[in-house]
């Protein structure tokens, strides 16, 4: 059984993801928004430590065999600057390849956008896993694939001390939207007409019949174009609540939010969170 650090650990998905396969044996996060939201949904709380400057003494004494992270995808996402290891958010991620070579685990599962392939990070973490004799698989994987209405393509890099095989990726229809649409729609969702008159140009509009719809970023709580999709119904336009935005993550059914977390923060954590059934795909490569 595997015993996980969960890096960057947000909503607690990759959690999900390693499902039974193994434990959690701490998560690290600094957002307080994203530790009261995991705490609520999984019984404890990461430590609010900052992973740039998180002691090698404190991660080694966890003594985890597998690191599971989702570093910021910003330094390389296409509406972000590209500034790859030069970018601010890149500390944490530089500063544990930093402590690698003495905490180096035995299974790694990383996840991020397509940018992420290629860039100077990739390579340092690449070159990290060739000296420690990592084998190591560069996987590419969209929810769309699993049977869920979203477009959400992700990259994830898998690796291990033994040696890996890539799995086929499922080919299952994508459901329909309507299944994932709360039992009573939340009036104050929908827009007013003047903001549609403005942004509707670029704007993705779906109906409930759709089995599609485009990925929700962090965002989407404040933006109207190339931030997700809405739903047209016939008393007009709306965004996608969270927990219907959830429901097309993967996320269970009795996933929350706590009360005090403002409806902004919860777009923004959903939009940073990882797409459940993809992600327990890219953990499956470790079953051996």
């Amino acid at each position: 059984m595997m015993r996980a650090l969960e890096l960057f650990s947000g909503l607690g998905g990759w959690r999900l993801a390693l499902g039974s396969r193994g434990v959690v044996a701490a998560a690290y996060d600094v957002n307080e928004a994203a530790n009261a939201t995991y705490a609520l949904n999984h019984g404890e709380a990461p430590k609010a430590q900052e992973l740039a400057t998180v002691p090698a003494a404190e991660l080694a004494m966890q003594r985890a065999d597998t690191w599971l992270l989702s570093p910021p995808c910003q330094p390389f996402c296409r509406m972000g600057n590209h500034g790859g290891l030069d970018d601010r958010r890149s500390r944490a991620f530089r500063h544990l390849m930093d402590l690698f070579p003495d905490l180096a685990p035995e299974r790694l599962v990383l996840e991020n956008v397509g940018g992420f392939l290629g860039s100077d990070v990739h390579a340092l973490l690449v070159e990290r896993l060739r000296v420690h004799g990592l084998h190591r698989l560069d996987l590419e994987a969209c929810p769309s694939r699993f049977g869920l209405p979203n477009q959400r393509p992700r990259v994830f890099v898998v690796a291990s001390q033994k040696p890996l095989k890539a799995r086929p990726l499922p080919d299952f229809p994508p459901r329909r939207i309507a299944e994932f649409l709360d039992d009573a729609e939340d009036e104050s969702l929908y827009l007013p007409e003047a903001t549609l008159a403005r942004h509707r140009h670029g704007m993705d509009f779906i109906i409930a019949d759709d089995r599609r719809s485009t990925c929700f970023i962090g965002g989407y709580g404040q933006r109207y174009v190339a931030s997700g999709s809405f739903l047209r119904t016939t008393r007009g336009v709306r965004r996608f609540s969270t927990s219907e935005v959830a429901r097309i993550l993967g996320l269970p059914e009795d996933f929350r939010f706590p009360a005090h977390v403002p409806l902004e923060a919860r777009y923004k954590l959903l939009g940073n969170g990882l797409s459940i059934p993809a992600a327990a795909w890219a953990v499956s490569h470790l079953d051996g």
